[in-house]
C-alpha cells in the first residue's frame, strides 16, 4: 500500500518527495530511536494528515490509544460512534501513512489476535512487546 498512501499523499497536497534533511527529519529520527530505546512512550511532532474526515478521525483516535495498550477494532468503531464501521476502521487503518508514530499497530482483533498490519505480524507483535513486555498475551507468545 505504500506506492498508493505516497500517490494520495502528493495528489491531496499537490507536491513531490524530496529526500532532504530538515529540522523535521531529524527531530523525527531521533524521537524515533529514543521510541525504540524505550525511552519514549509519546511523539511530539507536528502532523499533516492527509485523507479524508473519515480517516482523518481513525488516525487522531488511534494517536489517543496510551502506549502500552491495545484496542480492537470493535472497540475503536464504538468510539467513533458506529459498531458497524469495522470494515472502514481497519481500511483507514491500513491507510495510515506514518505508523509507529500514528500507532496502529496498537490495534488488535476483538478475541486479542494480531492482524493487519503493513508492516508484517512480527513487526508488529515486536512493537507490542517494546510498549509492554509484561503484557504479552498468549496470542503475541505465538509468533
Amino acid at each position: 500500500m505504500r506506492t498508493s498512501i505516497d500517490k494520495r499523499i502528493q495528489k491531496a497536497l499537490n507536491a513531490e518527495y524530496k529526500e532532504a534533511s530538515t529540522p523535521i527529519t531529524e527531530a523525527t529520527i531521533k524521537q524515533l530511536k529514543a521510541y525504540t530505546a524505550g525511552e519514549l512512550d509519546k511523539f511530539t511532532l507536528p502532523l499533516l494528515l492527509v485523507g479524508t474526515d473519515f480517516q482523518k478521525s481513525v488516525w487522531h483516535a488511534l494517536l489517543e490509544i496510551p502506549y502500552g495498550e491495545t484496542r480492537s477494532y470493535l472497540e475503536l468503531s464504538i468510539q467513533l460512534g458506529d459498531k458497524n464501521a469495522i470494515r472502514a476502521v481497519a481500511s483507514a487503518n491500513g491507510a495510515n501513512a506514518i505508523s509507529i508514530i500514528v500507532p496502529c499497530h496498537r490495534i488488535i482483533g476483538k478475541n486479542g489476535n494480531l492482524i493487519g498490519y503493513a508492516g508484517g505480524l512480527l513487526a508488529k507483535k515486536r512493537l507490542l512487546e517494546l510498549e509492554n513486555p509484561q503484557k504479552c498475551t498468549p496470542q503475541l507468545k505465538l509468533f
